[in-house]
């Protein structure tokens, strides 16, 4: 008997009598068959739901067999059908290689985001993604750390003073993937990711069942280095720097405090009013280093806030832009790719939304979660710092990139939910 079960969908809606409304998967004899009908959007959760369920039952290999198999169908199965260590086997129904490539960089994103906090910290995290890159970019890679007290020496305050209590140093990863390897061709975009390996909440510090799943504060940056990955081996021509601001955010006697400010090296002053708002603070020197280097096209991607995750639940991701036409363009993307990404508010107003009587701004607002607006305020603390008053900047807030339990449509952990929007980004 093999130990692969075939997995067919059908349009011949079946008698399921026997079966539970809520079962997406029926097994007969042939396998297992998942019944589709009209509605495109509905097929696809039905099937990532299906291979939800087939894990669920303890299935580790199955072969996708039959007619009505495209790759947006064998992408939801494969999302669905992934226990958190990624251990199951598919065989493709066809484009095995393109499914195969996919899975596996959605396989290395969740394993980053996955890896408990003692194998993940600023300096294996930025060795990890360094070495991924190089291997497939070959000599169109080159790689650029910024460590520890050098940070302060490259005016780099924000990843410095939230990751200067930790015994682990912060970083700031540099990795240029430029295809023509002239040095002086221009940059045509840069990703920055949040790279916060654990984050305890500093002196505003998490209780205990808010911290547990804090290492996947890093999820941003799992992601935009998983969406240039995947942009490389799909042929990406264009010069793209990869950003990533890796610290951890602990306590000890030279932790930052509430009250402290940051001057960056633009010039502008930041008071801290919440030390658990840290992952904007790293963020705005990627933003600043994005200006430095003259990019048309920024995106940064962040577990930023709770708020996203209230405003768009856990299946969406959050986009925010004050550029109308790059987020409409964004929206088509995300909905090409078949991944759920809803626009949230910004105003160029929303800069001021954090006022600070003794600098240009506070990092947040002296209430739990920031207060009403949280999302939309920290998108605004960003855009202080985004180039060209925020045109051609992109603001991911990734509230879908992590769930503490199994549900319906994913196992626990991460997702890697966005990856192949700002891939496909890119491409364009």
């Amino acid at each position: 008997m093999s130990s692969t079960v075939s997995v067919f969908v059908s349009t011949q809606q079946p008698n399921q009598s026997a079966w539970k409304p809520s079962t997406a998967v029926i097994l007969g004899e042939q396998g297992a068959t998942i019944y589709v009908g009209d509605n495109e959007a509905n097929n696809l959760r039905k099937i990532q739901k299906a291979g939800r369920q087939l894990d669920s039952m303890g299935v580790k290999s199955v072969s996708l067999s039959g007619e009505g198999w495209d790759i947006e169908r064998q992408w939801a199965f494969s999302n669905g059908f992934t226990d958190t260590l990624t251990k199951n086997q598919i065989s493709w129904a066809g484009a095995a290689e393109k499914m195969q490539q996919l899975r596996e960089t959605a396989a290395w994103i969740r394993q980053l985001i996955n890896l408990p906090p003692n194998e993940i910290y600023p300096e294996s995290l930025a060795s990890k993604v360094a070495d991924k890159l190089s291997g497939i970019g070959g000599d169109a890679v080159t790689v650029k750390t910024i460590v520890g007290d050098d940070l302060v020496a490259d005016g780099r305050m924000g990843i410095h003073t939230v990751g200067r209590a930790s015994k682990r140093p912060p970083v700031m990863l540099v990795v240029d993937y430029n295809p023509s390897k002239n040095a002086n061709a221009p940059v045509d975009a840069v990703l920055i990711g949040k790279g916060i390996t654990f984050d305890s909440g500093g002196y505003s510090i998490k209780a205990s069942e808010g911290m547990l799943a804090m290492k996947c504060d890093m999820g941003g940056a799992a992601t935009v280095a998983g969406a240039l990955v995947h942009a490389i081996q799909e042929g990406l021509q264009k010069r793209v720097q990869l950003v990533l601001c890796c610290a951890e955010n602990l306590i000890d006697g030279s932790a930052y405090k509430l009250g402290d400010i940051i001057t960056y090296k633009d010039g502008q002053t930041v008071e801290i009013v919440n030390t658990d708002a840290e992952g904007r603070l790293v963020l705005a020197d990627g933003l600043i280093y994005a200006g430095e280097v003259k990019a048309p096209l920024i995106i940064d991607a962040a577990t930023l806030t709770g708020a996203a995750q209230v405003a768009v639940g856990t299946e969406y991701n959050a986009l925010f832009s004050v550029d109308d036409s790059l987020a409409e363009s964004t929206l088509k993307t995300a909905d090409e790719q078949r991944e759920l990404l809803w626009r949230l508010p910004l105003n160029h107003w929303h800069k001021d939304n954090c006022p600070s009587p003794f600098a240009d701004t506070a990092n947040s607002r002296p209430q739990k979660g920031g207060g009403a607006g949280g999302a939309s305020n920290a998108a605004g603390f960003l855009l202080r710092f985004a180039p060209n008053d925020g045109a051609g900047w992109l603001h991911f807030d990734i509230a879908g990139a992590y769930n503490g339990s199994a549900n319906a449509m994913w196992p626990a952990g991460a997702t890697a939910l966005g990856f192949r929007t700002i891939a496909a980004t890119l491409l364009k």
